[in-house]
């Protein structure tokens, strides 16, 4: 979904990431062309579900270690 959005509405996908700072430049981005901006989202949308899974694996490891 945040994909989709990102093409659509890049600003507001990498908002939505929580990266206030990042939603910033993104605009600046699309302001100096749509496809800088699309990018721009792509990557930190696709960084955004990296941290999560690691976050996730991290959080299952420590389960583990604490039976």
């Amino acid at each position: 979904m945040r994909y989709l959005l990102a093409i659509i509405l890049p600003p507001l996908a990498v908002l939505f990431c929580g990266k206030p700072g990042q939603a910033l430049l993104n605009l600046i981005l699309c302001l100096f062309g749509w496809l800088p901006g699309i990018i721009h989202a792509i990557v930190v949308v696709n960084n955004h579900k990296a941290d999560k899974r690691t976050d996730r694996l991290i959080e299952a490891i420590q389960q583990g270690q604490h039976r």
